[in-house]
């Protein structure tokens, strides 16, 4: 009689049921959807309402401004326009103070020139580099009213200047504020001093961060601290360069402490910001003051859209 042979059936596999007694395990993801997509709402709420209330706010009450006569004081606001932007650019006296940055634009050229120098040379291994390090990003560190009047004095006749050069047998009684040519010549050599610092850690802490086996590998091959500069620095740090010139742009187009404190101003040294502020505290226009503003805003968006085009960022790889 032939055996037979009983197949034992599958297990099918019960659903996991959750023990009576036991807590169910919560979501890996945690929440519901919509709690979840606006918990970061919630701690963006306090920085975005900040950022409303005190930025944009005022930008568009700004414009808003741009298009009257307000006085800055009396509630009347008669809608005129574009009858204040016809002013800044047909007005000679409103417009020519552009030229001003003229000066300030080549200090910040020579001032990044002077910055990159100091950052390559200091990022090598040198004695006393931390001491050159603290000297040169001190200026950058004083308040910028007192470095007018520092510096007021130093350029005023009898002054710091003149006696540093009778020392050196090449006196002068030249007034160094007297004339318009000096006078922005010196106050752009003031904003050279003090945010020559600024580049200067910007390009170091750029040069730092590139790999030190790069460096390594240069030196085996022989290269020079030139050749170094030339394949390894420059193209590590050239976003950090194309950020200090937009920087340089717009500070040379905005610049207000140093002449304000120092001239006031006068012999020609009004820059933008110093004559938007004399329409608006000065002589009542805050109408106009604020299409100058707009116009200065527009420039400065303006040059920095260019420059993006002209050198726009790229990822630098240099292994």
């Amino acid at each position: 009689m032939p055996e037979t042979t009983e197949t034992a059936p599958a297990k099918v596999p019960r659903a996991a049921t959750p023990h009576p007694g036991r807590p169910r395990r919560p979501s890996p993801r945690g929440g519901p959807p919509l709690l979840r997509h606006l918990t970061p709402w919630f701690f963006l709420a306090a920085p975005l309402a900040l950022l409303i209330t005190f930025t944009y706010v005022p930008v568009g009450n700004m414009i808003f401004y741009s298009f009257t006569d307000w006085d800055g004081v009396s509630p009347d606001r008669d809608f005129t326009g574009f009858d204040n932007y016809r002013q800044i650019f047909t007005r000679p006296e409103l417009f020519r103070v552009f030229f001003v940055s003229f000066y300030y634009l080549a200090a910040s050229a020579v001032q990044i020139v002077i910055a990159l120098y100091f950052a390559t040379v200091l990022s090598f291994d040198l004695r006393l580099r931390n001491l050159f390090k603290g000297i040169l990003f001190f200026p950058y560190l004083v308040n910028g009213v007192a470095i007018g009047f520092v510096f007021l004095y130093f350029f005023q006749d009898g002054g710091t200047l003149d006696s540093v050069l009778s020392f050196f047998g090449a006196g002068s009684d030249h007034a160094w504020l007297g004339d318009p040519a000096s006078a922005n010549t010196s106050l752009a050599g003031v904003s050279v001093w003090r945010f020559t610092g600024l580049n200067f850690v910007l390009f170091l802490g750029a040069i730092q961060s590139i790999p030190a086996e790069l460096y390594e590998a240069a030196q085996l091959d022989g290269a020079s601290r030139w050749q170094q500069f030339r394949h390894i620095i420059a193209p590590g740090i050239r976003p950090v360069v194309s950020l200090s010139v937009i920087l340089a742009v717009s500070g040379s187009l905005s610049v207000f402490e140093i002449p304000y404190i120092m001239t006031g101003g006068a012999t020609g040294t009004s820059t933008f910001v110093i004559q938007t502020v004399k329409l608006a505290f000065q002589f009542n226009k805050t109408g106009l003051a604020s299409a100058a503003a707009v116009v200065l805003l527009l420039i400065i968006l303006l040059v920095t859209w260019i420059q993006r085009r002209l050198v726009p960022d790229e990822k630098v790889d240099l292994v």
